[in-house]
């Protein structure tokens, strides 16, 4: 999934809930830069962590 990520894109990490919402920056390779609501901007190894996709405005 995450070879689908474009900059701004809303995501959430599935291992780290409390992070929220976050919005793709970037994504160079398997590093993907979000900048997440509660948990600020973070690198992401896309090797090691497939992010899911947020598709409504509620945030489900």
């Amino acid at each position: 999934m995450n070879e689908l990520l474009e900059p701004g894109m809303i995501v959430r990490h599935p291992g780290a809930p409390e992070w929220g919402r976050g919005q793709v920056q970037s994504r160079i390779g398997d590093k993907i830069t979000v900048n997440f609501t509660e948990a600020g901007k973070q690198v992401i190894d896309g090797r090691k962590v497939s992010l899911d996709l947020v598709w409504s405005d509620d945030g489900k």
